[in-house]
């Protein structure tokens, strides 16, 4: 999935941290809701304004940073 097409970066913007398609909703409120158990199916019904495409784009978004993460092996 392309997420650059709907996670948007914008300083005067919830302080420049990744929002969904220039909304005040961030990508860190989307994994927070998933990981507090709320399925799709809830956030949606929360937040109309989004999709499942928009969700999916949060999890992409999130697995790419990831993946670009350095890992520094713990000192000797």
């Amino acid at each position: 999935m392309n997420y650059r097409n709907v996670i948007t970066i914008e300083p005067s913007k919830r302080g420049g941290k990744p929002c969904i398609r220039g909304l005040r909703i961030t990508v860190y409120d989307i994994l927070e809701y998933l990981a507090s158990g709320m399925s799709e199916v809830e956030i949606l019904t929360d937040f109309p304004d989004l999709t499942a495409e928009d969700i999916r784009a949060c999890l992409a978004f999130a697995a790419d940073r990831e993946r670009r993460m350095v890992s520094v092996p713990p000192a000797a």
